[in-house]
């Protein structure tokens, strides 16, 4: 069992590795989205494979999850050490109730 500041501590560095590792493969779709540009010439319109694919990576659907998904990791944390400003003297119980809830959101 942790306390609530060691508690804190800890929800505060995986949202923080969560959020590099999002960064990290937003900007890996990002470089791959736009180095891998295709004719849509040899795409057949019956394939399921390539109606995947015309679905899938040509919408730029990946990088736009990521980078949403980034946006709402930057929200948490900042909502996060929002409450820690604030309520200083008690971010032990908020700011627990809130770090539990992202824990469980996740």
């Amino acid at each position: 069992m942790c306390t609530a500041s060691a508690c804190s501590v800890q929800i505060m560095s995986i949202l923080v590795v969560n959020q590099s590792v999002i960064d990290m493969l937003a900007s890996t779709f990002a470089v791959a989205s736009f180095a891998y540009a295709m004719d849509m010439k040899g795409l057949n319109r019956d394939s399921i494979s390539d109606q995947l694919f015309c679905r899938f990576w040509l919408t730029k659907r990946p990088l736009w999850c990521m980078l949403i998904t980034s946006t709402y990791g930057i929200l948490i944390m900042t909502l996060s050490r929002y409450v820690a400003v604030i309520y200083p003297l008690r971010y032990k119980q908020v700011g627990l109730s809130i770090d539990h809830c992202i824990h469980f959101c996740n």
